[in-house]
Formats: structure tokens, C-alpha cells, sequence
């Protein structure tokens, strides 16, 4: 089931009684990790509300084909692109009729149109309408089209007669879509990473800050994602859109950065902190705009801003934690030390004082610190090198779950 974590699954629920397994086959997909979007014919509707899918899946259910207020949000168009697999269930005998024949009369018709994502049917109907010499013919068009056919199982119906027609159970349905996704490196982990700068203020106008552009971290997140991790995104602030299926979290300070971190900790398998935190922050927080004096030096008071990747390395339920170390001298000795120190499991260390590399910069060159070894990462698009780190990473994940 780790396989379905950030799957966009487009749920699809005709008419007939076995709707009301849906909605557990909804509670079931949301907590293997998938985001779950409901469709319902108009028929499905008698048989369960929309309002019990919307708060089971957690978004509004969409219903109609035309609708000018779900178009100028995710349209039938969208929805049909953003589906990753797209599963009927239960699929009903008229259903499986207008499919097979190419009818776009409904939404949910027009969305297995419109869609280029695998297409799987769960098919719930009573024994005779199964056995029916067109329903079989068209059941034979759809395989024929590539579309599973998933049961349907046997034994006694909701009409009272007993045969082939039941829709398999929501469990066995959420086994069989996650068998059609890859299993990926970090499918099923939940993954932490902080990202650029943190803000200490001095006044309500100024305050420390670093050059950091979080392009590393969001870029870590993004592979992160796409490995198959759930992933929660702690981000200073910078100028970056952050990456789908990514629970981004918004913060200023290191403070703030750190309360973020832990919440929710014990949840997390790996923690990635890539943020460049402010090592100091001001002794006080002026409440009005510091003015400029006649004094040609002005002196600021600090005090030690918190550690976050240690506290976090040294929690009870400490994940494999990861840190970056951005030197400009002796980057392996300093990022040993670190590790050291720091009690870390890996430490990610890049020369910054090299031109076109780190802060600002879109490509990175980095190596990768443990006790035992270095390995160095050649200078790449941070895009890319992100992907090579989180596929060392989750090796070496692997490795010491072993």
C-alpha cells in the first residue's frame, strides 16, 4: 500500500448499491497516502451523498459535466490530467455500456475520454445483468481498449439472488491499484526538509538574514516527492513556488523553523535540513524603526539561535537525519566535525566560496560526509543533483534500517 503515497487517484462512483463501499475504499486510499478526487454520476447520488465522499476525501466531489463554478477551478479538463489512475467503483452495467461505446454524455464518461491515465472498472451488478450476452461483449470491447476489469466477486446480492455481480472489497481494490504504481525508493517514508533563509528581526523594517535561496531544499523536496515520500517542506522566505503534493510550511525565524521541525516528529523517517539558519538573532526586537544616530558605530547584542538538525538528531524518536555544511575552507574537515558533533547520520557539504555553485546559483557541486567515507557529487543542475542525493540517501536509508 506504501506504493499508493502522493498517487492522484480519480475515484469514480455510479449508481448502485455498492456505493456505500466507496466510502471506505476513499478512507482506505487517504491513508495509504493517495490525494483522492470523487466523481459521482447522478445515479450515485441516491445511493450516498456527496457530502459524506467530500469529507472522507477531503475536496469537493464533482457531479456535473458543465458546472461554471468547478470549471473555474479544476475543470473536467484539468481533473482528466490530473489523475494518475483513474478507478470506477462500483462500475455500473449502463455505465460500462456508454464507456464501451465511447459516450461522453456525463462528466465521469468524459473524463475517461479525456484522460491518458491507466483506467480500471470495478463492475457491481446483479447476476443476470453480469451474465448478459451485451454486457460481456462490451466488458470484452473495454479490455480490449486496455482498461482492467477488476472482478466482479460472487456470493449473495443486496436483490436477494446469488452469483457473480458483487464488487470486490474496498481492500482488495486498494491492493490492486497499488500493485499498478512502481514501488520507488522512498515510497511510504514521510520526509522533513528545511529550506532557505531564516529572518531575525531588529526592528519592524530590518533584519538577519543570509543569501540562501532554497533552490537546494525545494529541489530535494521535488525528488523527494517524485521518489514516492510524503513530504512536509519547512521554508524561510524565498522566491519559489513550492513543489505539488509538498505540505509546505511557512516561517521567518529560526524559532519558528524549529517548532515547525518538531511538530510531528515522531512521524518522521528522514530529516533533510537544508535550510542555512541563522546562527544568532537579536537580544531584543526594537517595537518602533530604529533611527539613525549622530554614533558612527552601532553596536547589536546577540544571542545563540537554537540547533535545529541537533535537537532534532538527538530526539527520542530521532529520524535518519541529514545536514548540510556550506564552507568556504577545509569543507570535508569542517563537515566531519559536524557530523561528529552533531551526532548526524550523513552531512551534505558544498565550498561555497567556489563561483557558480551554491547560494543564488541554479547548479551545486556537493560531497556527501559519513564517518566511514566521502563521496563526491559532480557539479550539476540542482535539479538534478537533488535527485542523485535523495537516491543516496534513501541507499543509505536502507542500508541502516537493515
Amino acid at each position: 500500500m506504501h506504493r499508493l503515497t502522493n498517487r492522484q487517484i480519480l475515484l469514480g462512483i455510479t449508481g448502485g448499491i455498492a456505493a456505500y463501499k466507496s466510502a471506505e475504499l476513499t478512507r482506505l486510499l487517504k491513508k495509504a497516502g493517495a490525494d483522492v478526487r470523487v466523481v459521482m454520476t447522478p445515479a450515485a447520488t441516491e445511493f450516498i451523498t456527496p457530502l459524506t465522499l467530500q469529507a472522507l476525501s477531503g475536496h469537493p466531489v464533482h457531479l456535473q459535466l458543465l458546472d461554471p463554478e468547478a470549471e473555474a477551478g479544476m475543470g473536467h479538463i484539468e481533473l482528466a490530467r490530473w489523475a494518475d489512475h483513474i478507478l470506477i467503483a462500483p462500475a455500473s452495467a449502463d455505465f460500462i455500456a456508454r464507456c464501451a461505446a465511447g459516450m461522453g454524455n456525463d462528466l465521469l464518461t468524459t473524463l475517461c475520454l479525456a484522460s491518458d491515465a491507466q483506467i480500471s472498472l470495478a463492475p457491481a451488478m446483479n447476476q443476470a445483468m453480469w451474465r448478459d450476452s451485451h454486457t460481456q461483449a462490451n466488458i470484452e470491447a473495454l479490455k480490449s481498449a486496455g482498461f482492467n476489469i477488476w472482478g466482479p466477486d460472487a456470493g449473495e446480492q443486496a436483490c436477494g439472488d446469488t452469483g457473480p455481480g458483487r464488487m470486490l472489497e474496498p481492500t482488495d481494490l486498494a491492493e490492486r491499484l497499488a500493485a499498478e504504481f512502481d514501488y520507488l525508493a522512498l515510497s511510504g517514508k514521510t520526509v522533513f526538509i528545511t529550506a532557505g533563509p531564516t529572518r531575525e528581526p531588529l526592528d519592524p523594517v530590518r533584519f538577519i538574514s543570509n543569501h540562501s535561496s532554497g533552490k537546494m531544499g525545494y529541489a530535494l523536496a521535488q525528488a523527494a516527492v517524485d521518489a514516492g515520500a510524503k513530504v512536509k517542506l519547512i521554508s524561510g522566505p524565498v522566491n519559489l513556488a513550492p513543489p505539488e503534493r509538498v505540505e509546505c510550511v511557512q516561517v521567518e525565524t529560526a524559532e519558528q523553523m524549529l517548532a515547525a521541525s518538531m511538530e510531528g516528529i515522531e512521524t518522521c523517517d528522514l530529516f533533510i535540513g537544508a535550510a542555512a539558519v541563522a546562527d544568532y538573532r537579536p537580544v531584543a526586537i526594537a517595537e518602533h524603526k530604529i533611527k539613525k544616530g549622530n554614533e558612527e558605530i552601532m553596536e547589536l547584542r546577540l544571542v545563540k539561535n537554537p540547533d535545529i538538525i541537533a535537537t532534532v538528531a538527538k530526539h527520542i524518536h530521532r529520524p535518519f537525519t541529514v545536514g548540510f555544511a556550506a564552507e568556504t575552507r577545509d569543507v570535508i574537515h569542517y563537515a566531519r566535525d559536524k557530523l561528529t558533533r552533531k551526532h548526524l547520520d550523513l552531512v551534505i557539504a558544498n565550498d561555497v566560496s567556489v563561483p557558480g555553485i551554491g547560494f543564488n546559483s541554479n547548479e551545486n557541486q556537493v560531497t556527501l560526509v559519513t564517518a566511514e567515507d566521502a563521496i563526491t557529487l559532480p557539479q550539476t543542475s540542482k535539479r538534478l543533483l537533488a535527485k542523485q542525493l535523495i537516491d543516496q540517501i534513501a541507499q543509505q536509508l536502507k542500508t541502516n534500517n537493515e
